[in-house]
């Protein structure tokens, strides 16, 4: 088969297409300039390299000589990696959505020549499909101003204000009391036996717990505590938990988080990183430790580029088959264990016949298991070594920058929580990996691949960022990591900020048909929550008042979402913890002995920040408290006011809580 133009992209997604018939182009000038000369509708699919539904959808459309004619002859067909180009994908999204089809991936969407949709929706069958093609082909030959008039209509539903739908210009005085009342709204859709949320299938949705970890940390509510702990150790018992590699799965399909969706995403496992240390942190709980253990090295063994940053994902299907790289027939598991193997399937509750499809196995923990640790940690090793051998699953082998940044706040988590100093290097090295490869004159570009950088930033690329920035700050309490992150804020609301309601646009630039704004939190926060809170921190440590009322104003006006809908404002909820709750800034002075910081950083802390003194630097609290004592010296200050310095951990602690 002759390759397509996709065969010169650099995406995973795009190329996986490249030997299609079908007459692919990317999202670019060539293909919109095409579609208005020859007066084509325009075809835009898009998806992901990971996504189970798209490759089917491939192999039986899109490898087809017949469909491929059809699409070839009545549309410019045009691929788009929603990973590299999230800002097309939210503007179609939408679109599909409000024409009343349920959005997922493959999203496939027909345009007319100037970009507008009038028709959409995700997989479609072999037959189903070719008919959409027709019958698409057809009304907009034979009713094209109707096609049109709905095209434009469908675009000013794009272009209304995103903020105004959603946002309240109530005066609201008491954050601490829609805190508690977004936790008493969420508390009955508890999933009682399984944890998480009620329902299925079951995202893990990391920012609702640690929003839980926090709300704990002020409130001393125990049931927040409880469901937690219930919800990360159902997670860790799982199948959605990779019990012989380590890492977790992107959701699962049932309430016990015993079938996953295979594909394994770094932004969760990113984010789980963070989760997993701050719940050890918090309880000591050994098994969260091992968690995160598991995960780094997973993510160090299948998902680390030579260059030091981590790739973006692994697919759920190898050899044309959901997760078969992962499950385990009864045959394979008496081969390879031998002796363990009954210790094994009673540890991991396998069956003769196979616990799930086709006599396959998925590995779950059972709860009361007492099996030695030794002996899981061999059964484990011998499973992994046969495993390994297997044809592996699709990776995704670019880097975004957001996903990265993500990662270097889960290391440095690890790293804060369980004291062992691989995390820190690792998160340097993704660090110095940034700031070589995609920020180039304080410009962030959003994606590397075969050593290119393409496509500008987004807001969620430069919030995450920034975040990063701080959580190496608070690790290593360099002042260097501060500066960059003001400079990157200082850039975000350059090319961002919408003062006309307060809030940020995603993308930079107006090139598409709408420019939008992302609010809600979903898997990852969004960017306007991230940004709110960069905005909090980095406005009280530098004194800028303006930068704490852009925030403050944020969360204001959507805290009666907050209050009914958690699963979709966590950040946002931290955010306003963040605000109304007063934090600790915490000058470390003196010839700092490490074993005290690094106790002291053990801590979970939430609400306090720690900064070293210098007299000079750019940060005014930092001053007026260096010390040649040999001893450490710690002044705890509140809203700029500081209480008489305390040389121990134990007085610290009693001084921040």
């Amino acid at each position: 088969m002759k390759p397509n133009r996709l065969i010169k992209a650099t995406s995973p997604y795009l190329l996986q297409h490249a030997l299609n018939p079908v007459d692919w182009f990317e999202w670019n000038e060539e293909a919109l300039t095409k579609a208005q000369q020859e007066n084509k509708p325009i075809l835009v699919s898009i998806g992901y390299s990971s996504c189970h539904w798209c490759h089917v959808m491939e192999k039986q459309s899109f490898e087809n000589e017949d469909i491929a004619a059809l699409m070839n002859e009545f549309f410019v067909c045009i691929k788009v990696d929603r990973e590299e180009r999230p800002d097309i994908d939210q503007v179609y999204m939408e679109a599909v959505q409000a024409l009343g089809a349920n959005g997922g991936w493959p999203l496939n969407v027909f345009l007319t020549p100037d970009q507008k949709p009038f028709f959409g929706g995700t997989y479609f069958s072999p037959k189903a499909w070719a008919q959409v093609l027709i019958n698409i082909n057809k009304a907009y030959n034979d009713k094209r101003e109707q096609v049109l008039a709905s095209a434009e209509e469908l675009r000013n539903v794009l272009n209304s204000n995103d903020i105004e739908r959603f946002k309240q210009n109530n005066s609201i005085n008491d954050l601490k009391q829609e805190i508690e009342q977004a936790f008493q709204a969420t508390a009955p859709k508890f999933d009682k036996t399984w944890g998480g949320i009620d329902k299925a299938p079951k995202f893990i949705m990391p920012s609702v717990w640690q929003w839980m970890l926090r709300y704990y940390n002020i409130s001393k509510n125990k049931e927040a505590l409880e469901h937690v702990n219930l919800t990360l150790k159902r997670i860790l018992y799982g199948g959605i938990y990779d019990q012989v590699g380590g890492g977790f799965a992107r959701y699962s399909v049932d309430r016990e988080w015993f079938a996953p969706h295979f594909e394994k995403m770094l932004y969760d496992n990113a984010q789980l990183l963070s989760l997993y240390a701050e719940a050890y942190a918090l309880t000591k709980d050994n098994e969260y430790k091992r968690a995160v253990q598991e995960t780094f090295d997973w993510l160090e063994r299948e998902m680390k580029d030579t260059e030091g940053a981590y790739y973006a994902a692994l697919d759920a299907d190898s050899e044309g088959e959901e997760g078969k790289f992962y499950v385990w027939t009864d045959a394979e598991l008496k081969n390879v264990l031998k002796e363990n193997y009954q210790a094994a399937c009673n540890h991991f509750e396998c069956t003769a016949d196979g616990n799930w499809e086709h006599g396959n196995n998925i590995l779950k923990r059972k709860t009361d298991s007492q099996l030695d640790n030794d002996l899981l940690n061999k059964i484990k090793s011998e499973l992994l070594t046969i495993r390994d051998r297997r044809t592996k699953p699709g990776l995704d082998g670019k880097i975004l920058s957001s996903w990265n940044a993500l990662t270097i706040i889960g290391l440095t988590d690890a790293y804060r929580y369980l004291q062992e100093e691989k995390y820190l290097n690792a998160a340097k090295g993704v660090i110095d990996f940034i700031e070589k490869k995609l920020l180039k004159d304080n410009v962030l570009f959003r994606s590397y691949k075969d050593k290119i950088s393409t496509t500008e930033a987004f807001l969620d690329d430069y919030a995450t960022l920034i975040a990063a920035y701080v959580a190496m700050h608070q690790v290593t309490l360099d002042e260097s990591f501060l500066i960059k992150a003001k400079s990157l804020t200082a850039s975000a609301l350059d090319k961002f900020y919408d003062d006309t309601d307060g809030f940020f646009y995603y993308s930079s630039k107006q090139n598409l048909i709408a420019r939008k704004k992302e609010v809600f939190d979903n898997v990852i926060s969004s960017s306007n929550s991230m940004m709110a809170r960069n905005l909090i921190l980095l406005g009280q440590l530098f004194e800028n008042e303006k930068w704490i009322s852009i925030a403050e104003q944020m969360i204001k006006s959507l805290a009666h979402v907050l209050r009914s809908e958690l699963n979709y404002t966590a950040n946002w909820g931290m955010a306003a913890m963040e605000l109304y709750h007063s934090r600790a800034e915490v000058v470390l002075s003196g010839k700092i002995l490490h074993e005290k910081v690094h106790k002291l950083q053990a801590e979970f802390l939430p609400f306090a920040l720690l900064i070293k003194a210098n007299e000079n630097g750019t940060l005014s609290l930092a001053k007026g408290k260096t010390s040649e004592e040999s001893d450490l010296k710690v002044y705890v200050c509140f809203n700029k006011t500081c209480k008489l310095p305390v040389s121990t951990i134990e007085e610290t602690l009693q001084q921040i809580k």
